[in-house]
């Protein structure tokens, strides 16, 4: 038996590039992915932005609120919300 016998490993090899190329063809064929968004979904999307927009400034507030010392919390409704949780 002979180890070193070429024509098998040309064989080897060839399939190998065949494989290679036919991926390649594979690859090309295939084409590109798009996405489409409906109708709603953008309405949705701009809606978040807005509300995301609106609660942003209403954390700005609350910041500033707290910074400056004039932001109050009535203890006895914080109270009662944990309450529940000693229970």
């Amino acid at each position: 038996m002979k180890i070193n016998d070429i024509n098998r490993i040309n064989g080897i090899n060839k399939t190998y590039q065949n494989q290679a190329e036919f991926r390649k063809e594979d690859r090309k064929s295939m084409g590109k992915d798009e996405v489409q968004i409906s109708q709603a979904a953008q309405e949705m999307l701009e809606t978040s932005r807005v509300e995301n927009s609106e609660r942003t400034q209403y954390l700005d507030e609350l910041k500033q609120a707290v910074q400056s010392g004039t932001y109050y919390v009535e203890s006895g409704k914080i109270a009662e919300k944990l309450l529940p949780f000693f229970k």
